[in-house]
């Protein structure tokens, strides 16, 4: 068995245009005669490797808190991509996926392709872009995802991993009222 990380570190990674950059704040230090060190972190729900729940798009939509683990933990399937998936190639990978599937590449999901995953009953579909959407249509392919109750697992390092079959362990932070957590991400290889 080998386990592989998929984690993007939360302070060194690209953060999306507009989002706030991590920051650590120290509050105590033994340096400085406390009896521990402690810290407050500050970051935006989608930093680095992350979770969107229903609720990032989805008024209604399931919280973080919400997103049954079901979703995040177990088979799944790795596929190489560069580009953007289109509905008619989304409809060719179907009979060959997991419910939980990686994409591994530079790419995007069009809303095409978002209606024929969402409708294919998957779980959860991961992409290592920081969204799993192009900037001109994100709010469209989101709902499409979200809305049918597949989880996105955005941000994810596939650098180091083949395509093929795979366990996968990324449950979120449990956050009431949030709508979307970091993930520490990892492939259970058999």
């Amino acid at each position: 068995m080998r386990i592989i990380d998929i984690s993007r570190e939360l302070m060194s990674a690209q953060v999306y245009p507009g989002d706030p950059a991590p920051e650590i704040k120290p509050l105590t230090r033994i340096s400085l005669g406390d009896s521990s060190n402690t810290s407050a972190l500050h970051i935006c729900a989608h930093n680095a490797t992350h979770l969107d729940a229903p609720l990032h798009f989805v008024p209604d939509g399931l919280d973080i808190a919400g997103v049954e683990l079901e979703a995040c933990v177990g088979e799944c399937s790795v596929v190489e991509f560069s580009g953007i998936l289109l509905g008619a190639q989304a409809e060719e990978l179907m009979p060959f996926l997991h419910p939980r599937v990686l994409f591994k590449g530079e790419m995007e999901i069009s809303p095409s392709a978002a209606f024929v995953l969402s409708t294919a009953e998957l779980s959860l579909v991961g992409v290592e872009a920081q969204s799993v959407a192009p900037a001109e249509c994100s709010l469209e392919v989101h709902r499409q995802m979200l809305g049918s109750g597949t989880v996105l697992l955005e941000g994810i390092d596939l650098s180091g991993v083949n395509p093929g079959s795979y366990f996968l362990f990324a449950p979120p932070i449990k956050i009431k009222g949030c709508d979307g957590a970091p993930v520490r991400a990892v492939l259970i290889e058999r």
